[in-house]
């Protein structure tokens, strides 16, 4: 449940209750929004692994670094069949 309008409001049932004179929210955190792939799909490489829906072998990916930099990068996979987008750590 999520405060909103002096309530709380469930994302997935709208049902609602009092937040309660005491309580308060805030938060510094500024909304960020996350693109998995945004290149155009016929100029990244291919590679033989298993999509985990379709069990196509064949998937476009790209390398990503989405941690700090003494982490490693992040591979993302998109079948080359039903387009599900997945990563590996």
């Amino acid at each position: 449940m999520f405060p909103k309008n002096g309530e709380y409001v469930c994302s997935k049932c709208q049902k609602t209750a009092d937040l309660g004179p005491s309580e308060t929210f805030s938060t510094d955190m500024k909304a960020k929004e996350t693109t998995v792939i945004t290149e155009n799909i016929a100029t990244l490489p291919k590679t033989h692994i298993i999509c985990p829906e379709c069990a196509n072998t064949e998937a476009y990916f790209s390398l990503r670094q989405t941690r700090s930099a003494d982490e490693p990068e992040t591979r993302i996979y998109r079948c080359c069949r039903c387009n599900h987008t997945w990563r590996e750590y």
